[in-house]
């Protein structure tokens, strides 16, 4: 968890919503240990009323009865902040919320709602099904380069490689036990609760398999005819698509596909595989941070996907495609189209180069317009201290 003093933006930005607009369910979706609970309760802390706080996290998930008796908890007295953790796991909790929220929310005992829920799918389809109008939705994100220079003085290079995870700073001083933890405590709680729980997987030694993959390969384009030939019981490509989107839902891995102008990118394309964060990679790798770092080959590795990472965790929802580019021996390392411009980036974590694919894609597309992250364009630090949303919006 995070450091006690040290709030996110989130926090205030929830809190401020609480007392400035009509009353809306809020809800924080994200990745499991960046801190969507503690920032509630950083939240619970500045409210001036009653606070229930409950978790849906337990081995055997509640029903739709367990919600209504806290709500009828939080209604007994006016003003209540009623926090609901891992509120995908109730089964049957949207319709349930809906309910509840349609028969007190313009009630003076209507208490103040904010749902926690480290699923992105299963919780999108439960409010785009039941609850369209009645809600307001915030990502909390992995932690950024500047939050964890602010909170725990991380240097860029220390967040290329240990990602954005606060929880796990105190184990930092040993690699193997830091991986550790990472590997049992992140990856396999989040496939294991998260995924598979959660989702009918005819295969679950293939999904696993195709993580590990994953951060084997970061920021490199695989097709899926050469995952199948590197994966066991591997099925089809069709079910590899799909669990590489399930990969993505729990904020683990992104398949990047191959941008097109002018049509929806569908999947099918060799995909580029991007971790949403580099600890995952380090990690799975199991190689410590001082024989990583002068490894210029794997180093500029996880540059690309931290660059990457950096960009799906700041326009995640927004109305931007991210993907890439490939024509031959030409590549483009990342594409950013929004409604307004296009925006191709390349990514340099060494000397500067010559960009041949850059003024390819250029060239093919007027409209684009290239940015090089590196040497030779923004700095490292500068890129990772910036919005993505914001520089490419």
């Amino acid at each position: 968890m995070q450091t006690p003093s040290y709030r996110r933006a989130i926090v205030q930005e929830i809190f401020s919503a609480m007392h400035s607009r009509r009353k809306l369910i809020n809800i924080i979706i994200g990745p499991r240990q960046v801190g969507k609970t503690t920032a509630a309760l950083q939240i619970a802390e500045k409210w001036q009323g009653p606070v229930i706080t409950v978790s849906a996290d337990s081995p055997l998930p509640p029903g739709p009865e367990w919600i209504r008796n806290h709500w009828e908890r939080a209604t007994a007295q006016p003003g209540t902040l009623l926090i609901i953790d891992e509120i995908q796991k109730v089964r049957g909790w949207n319709e349930t919320i809906k309910s509840c929220w349609d028969a007190d929310a313009y009630s003076d005992t209507a208490p103040q709602i904010l749902l926690l829920g480290s699923s992105s799918l299963l919780v999108q389809k439960g409010l785009s099904e039941s609850l369209a109008g009645r809600f307001f939705l915030y990502r909390c994100s992995h932690w950024s380069f500047t939050e964890m220079k602010d909170a725990f003085s991380f240097d860029c290079d220390k967040w290329i490689y240990y990602g954005g995870y606060p929880g796990t700073t105190a184990l930092m001083n040993d690699d193997k036990i830091w991986m550790q933890y990472i590997r049992d405590s992140l990856i396999e709680t989040v496939i294991s609760n998260d995924v598979l729980q959660m989702q009918t997987i005819a295969k679950p030694a293939l999904l696993r398999h195709l993580f590990m993959l994953s951060a084997t390969y970061p920021a490199q384009i695989f097709s899926y005819n050469k995952m199948l030939g590197q994966l066991q019981d591997s099925g089809n490509t069709t079910t590899l698509a799909h669990y590489l989107s399930l990969l993505q839902d729990a904020y683990l891995v992104s398949g990047l596909e191959p941008f097109k102008k002018d049509v929806k990118i569908k999947r099918g394309g060799s995909p580029k595989l991007i971790l949403w964060n580099n600890a995952l990679i380090a990690a799975v790798q199991g190689q410590p941070y001082n024989l990583v770092r002068p490894n210029h080959e794997l180093w500029g590795r996880l540059v690309e996907n931290a660059v990457g990472a950096h960009i799906l965790n700041h326009v995640s929802g927004l109305s931007c495609q991210v993907s890439y580019w490939r024509k031959d021996s030409l590549e483009v390392d990342f594409v950013v189209e929004t409604p307004k411009a296009i925006r191709a980036i390349e990514v340099k974590s060494s000397v500067p180069q010559k960009c041949p694919g850059l003024r390819a894609f250029c060239a093919m597309y007027p409209q684009a317009r290239p940015f090089i992250v590196g040497p030779g364009g923004m700095p490292l630090e500068e890129f990772f201290s910036a919005n993505p949303a914001e520089l490419f919006g």
